[in-house]
């Protein structure tokens, strides 16, 4: 259990706006912040995409102009956030929307501070560096995953070091989420499969963290019983609106959880594999979550049979409940079709440089049990090894 007596705070500027075509209601509300021009960044599967020419042409009747960044590549590069913010401060934008995906709205994110204060992305991987002059940011998920659209992160990829960097300040957290699971119908079943493991390694990861409070608790249990129930059939039945739904606030209260508590070893590794490979962050997280969990077991024990407790299971002893609790993510992996990590095309030569740069992530201090570059090598084994 989360320690009663640690001091915490929890910041929420977000306001969440959540329904059936509420992005309907996008141009009233950034109108109501006197705004009336805007860039809307996105990544280029989704540019031409019916739901995006909706959304333009909603703006334009609702008065508000809107040029468009469709350029965000998968783990969004320094490049794509410094194209972003040229175009922004060159068509005036007095702020952004994101529409898609974590790589969209990392690099809106990103983009909100360096289109006002300029300079190069990585110089405000210092938060102390972050100044007050920020683009309001309006977020319109289109994946059930990454809950991005209402944290107040955003992990870049230097692409000369290969290298993700995360900026991360309230003053970055989306103005309002504008959340409509239809938008997710469209996604192919394997992007549902990697996005939600995703949320449930969010949700996992946030609970287990040594930042967690008894808020992002909460957030993180409910976000793990949601996934839980929903992701086989968002994968198995994409027009199953319940599944959606479910999966859509899921990654949203997963999202929420994780921006308060944090992520640990699971997205260390995956985001050294992003950085160095291009690999897909989802794909990345399902395949290390059932490692790294039993890798922490006994660091962890009442923490992961809490976890299998919200997935319906029942078990007579923490050790019991913490191993099926590991079996129901691996179940979960394969029966949504993910990769082994040895189809991921991983050089074992590699690893000691993946080690190292996990070691050096962030969130790893936040693992339930504490992390060296060689604990990492070692679950890189164990990965390899299947």
């Amino acid at each position: 259990m989360t320690d009663l007596l640690r001091s915490f705070d929890y910041v929420f500027p977000t306001e969440i706006r959540y329904g059936e075509n509420i992005v309907a209601e996008l141009p009233h509300r950034i109108k109501r912040d006197g705004i009336s021009s805007v860039l809307l960044i996105t990544d280029p599967g989704l540019k031409d995409m019916p739901f995006t020419r909706k959304i333009l042409d909603v703006l334009k009747t609702g008065g508000v102009r809107c040029a468009v960044y469709g350029g965000v590549e998968a783990n969004p590069k320094d490049h794509n956030v410094q194209s972003a913010a040229a175009l922004a401060r060159e068509k005036g934008a007095e702020a952004l929307i994101a529409l898609g995906g974590g790589s969209p709205m990392d690099c809106a994110k990103a983009v909100a501070i360096l289109a006002p204060q300029g300079g190069e992305v990585r110089d405000y991987e210092d938060s102390s560096r972050i100044g007050e002059e920020i683009l309001p940011l309006y977020t319109v998920p289109t994946t059930a995953g990454t809950g991005s659209e209402v944290t107040f992160s955003a992990v870049i990829t230097d692409s000369r070091a290969k290298f993700k960097f995360t900026v991360k300040s309230p003053r970055i957290a989306p103005r309002a989420a504008f959340i409509d699971p239809q938008l997710s119908v469209s996604m192919p079943s394997a992007l549902t499969a990697a996005t939600g493991m995703d949320a449930l390694t969010h949700a996992i990861e946030a609970f287990t963290a040594r930042n967690a409070n008894p808020l992002s608790d909460a957030a993180a249990l409910h976000a793990a019983d949601l996934i839980n129930s929903f992701l086989v059939r968002a994968v198995k039945t994409p027009e199953d609106m319940e599944a959606r739904a479910g999966m859509m606030l899921g990654s949203l209260i997963a999202g929420i959880a994780f921006s308060h508590s944090d992520v640990a070893s699971v997205h260390c590794l995956a985001e050294a594999l992003g950085g160095m490979y291009d690999s897909p962050h989802g794909v990345c997280n399902a395949v290390a979550l059932p490692v790294v969990m039993e890798y922490n077991l006994e660091y962890a024990l009442d923490l992961y049979a809490r976890i299998a407790r919200v997935m319906g299971i029942d078990y007579e002893s923490s050790e019991e409940g913490a191993r099926r609790a590991v079996e129901r993510v691996k179940f979960l992996a394969v029966e949504v079709g993910l990769p082994r990590f040895s189809e991921l095309g991983i050089r074992e030569s590699d690893f000691p440089i993946l080690a190292e740069k996990s070691a050096q992530n962030g969130s790893n201090r936040d693992n339930p049990r504490p992390m060296k570059s060689e604990d990492y090598l070692e679950l890189l084994k164990i990965l390899q090894r299947g």
